[in-house]
């Protein structure tokens, strides 16, 4: 009894130590990794208003120098209950967004073409280095080192993490249009259920602050006032001294005078170090594909993990119907930083009158934003009542709650849609067609369910073949 006794404690011990050595191997900078998984995101303290959703435009645009910021209200009842925000960028060529920070994750989904950001990525290295020579005949022997240059472009999803500042450049020849999502009731914002944008230079206008607030400050007077960059509320001989220069400079580094809010015209002179693709890659394609070599997840640090993955792409589709369109999806499985950040996305294209079969997400509220075309939108509450039925057109957003059952039907002009999630690895669970809740149940449930024959119950679970993406059927047929 006694050996018994003590192979059971040393089991035990063993069990312990092994628990403990894996907290303490883990990086400081998964900030999420010690809450529990189910508990991700704090609940809204009041009780959610879903039973009128509306597709929802921007309610303020702000001007800037080299473009403009659109937002939405997140005060609204359903961006409440989500705990979400959704902002657009409109950056013109040479347009630079200008390095910020937010107290929430985010998403970025680029609808519109291409350039380079740069993501400050706190104990990571400063990997790029100019050319020594190049600067010396300059007439200078200073050489500039810097966090990694990221190229982006159309289709792409890019991951922002929280207090990770970040700032973004349009190389092409026409507008930039950035999509973002940002999650306020993610875990690692610690403040309240709003976004809140620290800059690090500037005076951009807080665009940001909700409906409420706007309208408390325009009766004060200061609903258009610039607010400044961080810097800006420090002494000046503070910041004289923590950088080493002059106060010249320092009303420069706080802002002063500066009217060109969050995205400015970027100068000729304007050069960050990017490796350009030589002639083998080029002939090979690898510098395109080069973001799927390392998609099995193995990612070295967090130095190292990809920070996006492109969902546009036809040929990146994980369900396609010839004449139905497609859908992709970028969850923590295909783009493991997913899993810090606790979000995931779905892409979707529907060809002329196609749909989407009835579905529901298991797990997550869905926060669709349409990038192309228009489409009638259905979505049924537990209570078995349409909560939304209507037309969402291009720009507009609409929040589905979880486990809220909805259904699409493109126009003639085709729907493309972008979906932000508020899972890592959210479940879609689909009620018509192939591997669907219908298929799962016998056709004696089914006969008994809804009083029909066993036949009736047969066509009803066999009927439709296709699979969530549904080609223009048979009720289109009769309708024209």
């Amino acid at each position: 009894m006694a050996r018994s006794s003590l192979f059971t404690f040393l089991c035990l011990a063993v069990f312990i130590n092994g628990c403990l050595s894996q907290i303490e191997q883990q990086s400081p900078w998964e900030f999420q990794g010690s809450e529990v998984w189910q508990q991700h995101r704090y609940q809204s303290p009041r009780a959610c208003r879903l039973e009128n959703l509306r597709a929802q435009d921007p309610v303020r645009r702000a001007e800037a120098e080299a473009g403009f910021t659109e937002v939405w209200d997140q005060d609204n009842d359903e961006f409440q209950c989500a705990g979400v925000n959704m902002i657009r960028h409109t950056i013109r060529p040479k347009g630079l967004l200008l390095p910020g920070f937010s107290n929430a994750p985010k998403l970025i989904f680029v609808a519109q073409g291409f350039g380079i950001r740069g993501i400050a990525i706190p104990g990571c290295a400063e990997t790029y280095q100019t050319d020594l020579r190049r600067s010396q005949s300059a007439g200078s022997a200073f050489k500039d080192q810097h966090q990694k240059i990221r190229p982006f472009r159309e289709g792409d999803l890019l991951v922002v993490p929280a207090g990770v500042s970040h700032w973004m450049y349009n190389r092409g020849q026409s507008d930039l249009v950035l999509i973002v999502f940002a999650d306020t009731r993610n875990v690692a914002n610690q403040i309240d259920p709003y976004l809140r944008k620290f800059y690090l230079a500037g005076r951009p206008e807080q665009v940001e602050r909700g409906v409420e607030e706007w309208e408390r400050s325009s009766r004060k007077g200061s609903s258009g006032e610039k607010s400044g960059n961080i810097f800006s509320g420090f002494a000046d001989e503070f910041l004289e001294e923590a950088f080493q220069i002059d106060g010249g400079l320092v009303r420069k580094l706080k802002g002063e005078d500066d009217e060109r809010d969050r995205i400015v015209q970027v100068d000729e002179d304007f050069e960050v170090l990017l490796p350009e693709k030589d002639e083998e890659e080029r002939s090979r394609g690898r510098y395109i594909e080069s973001e799927s070599e390392s998609e099995n997840g193995l990612e070295e640090t967090i130095c190292t993990l990809r920070l996006k993955q492109n969902i546009g792409r036809s040929e990146r589709a994980d369900v396609f119907n010839p004449r139905g369109g497609r859908i992709s999806t970028a969850n923590y499985h295909t783009l493991p930083i997913l899993r810090q950040v606790r979000l995931s996305a779905e892409r979707g294209v529907l060809y002329s009158n196609a749909m989407v079969a009835p579905h529901y997400t298991v797990n997550s509220h869905s926060v669709m934003y349409a990038t192309r075309g228009n489409a009638r939108v259905q979505v049924v509450d537990n209570f078995g009542q349409s909560v939304f039925d209507g037309e969402v057109r291009e720009g507009q957003v609409l929040m589905i709650p979880q486990n809220f059952v909805v259904i699409k039907r493109a126009s003639d002009r085709g729907f493309e849609w972008i979906a932000f999630k508020t899972n890592d690895n959210a479940i879609t669970n689909l009620l018509a067609g192939r591997v669907s809740q219908m298929r799962m149940l016998p056709l004696g449930v089914l006969s008994n369910m809804y009083r029909i024959s066993r036949e009736e119950a047969q066509r009803l679970k066999y009927g439709q073949q296709e699979m969530r993406v549904l080609s223009p059927g048979r009720s289109q047929g009769r309708r024209e």
